[in-house]
């Protein structure tokens, strides 16, 4: 089998030729590890939209932005002699033969319920090996924070550190609910009382079994297209948002509502 496929090998020294200090591109060759990780993040998410719109064509492009930036990072590693690219597609080869015992080993696993199981067991082990103090160590600061919140209630639900069941959950959020009321006006107290019910929102979504970041998507959709049509059918009435009163908008953001129910 080749080391790369020729389009791959093609990119690699494309971003190796617009990092070259002498006839690179001057944008390219000051950026650092730093600098490019926000747009790896954001390329991340549009590939998210693209498979939430079902654009596959839009999907190809945006997979490809994706891997312009593991492309990038390696090529900075390499520079200062950290790793390659080669050394990345090798570590994550090797981590998936590792945690795919069944697929390349002699391992049973019967279900997607086990395998996902045997995978955080498998993790678990690595963890150990790595000596880590605490069994959240190794969950990125960085991710999407009701993202980082379900893995981190996963990790402590795993040695037991749970509610039982949702029940509980619902309580807890009224409480948290009532501590935003009752942090009157100072804002730090506000901003802690308003995360801890974003986290214990995040928690109820875990036992229910709903990833708070497609719930939270959905409806940030579902508002813009209901916002959308509210300003339609103002343009169409040859009229302004900022001329209308809420009462105004209210009547038309029920008519999108019940259109959609009724589609």
């Amino acid at each position: 089998m080749p080391a790369a496929l020729p389009n791959m090998q093609r990119l690699i020294d494309i971003m190796a030729r617009l990092r070259d200090k002498q006839s690179g591109c001057p944008w390219d060759i000051e950026q650092s590890f730093a600098t490019i990780a926000p747009y790896t993040i954001e390329e991340a998410y549009e590939v998210a939209d693209a498979i939430d719109k079902g654009d596959m064509g839009e999907l190809k492009q945006e997979l490809g932005d994706l891997l312009l930036q593991v492309v990038f990072h390696a090529q900075m590693a390499q520079e200062q002699s950290l790793f390659d690219f080669e050394s990345v597609a090798q570590s994550i080869a090797d981590k998936m033969i590792t945690r795919h015992p069944h697929v390349f080993g002699d391992q049973m696993i019967e279900s997607a319920e086990a395998q996902t199981a045997n995978w955080e067991n498998i993790k678990e082990q690595e963890r150990k090996a790595k000596q880590s103090d605490s069994i959240l160590a190794d969950i990125p600061a960085a991710l999407p924070a009701l993202m980082r919140a379900i893995k981190l209630q996963n990790r402590a639900a795993r040695v037991g550190f749970d509610w039982p069941d949702s029940e509980q959950v619902y309580e807890k959020l009224a409480e948290e609910l009532q501590e935003v009321r009752d942090a009157g006006d100072n804002q730090a107290n506000r901003t802690e009382e308003i995360g801890d019910l974003l986290f214990v929102v995040a928690n109820l979504a875990r036992h229910l079994k709903v990833d708070p970041e497609d719930a939270l998507r959905a409806a940030n959709r579902k508002f813009e297209r209901r916002f959308q049509y509210i300003e339609q059918q103002m343009r169409m009435q040859g009229r302004s948002l900022e001329g209308s009163t809420l009462d105004e908008m209210e009547a038309l953001w029920s008519e999108a509502k019940h259109k959609e129910k009724a589609a």
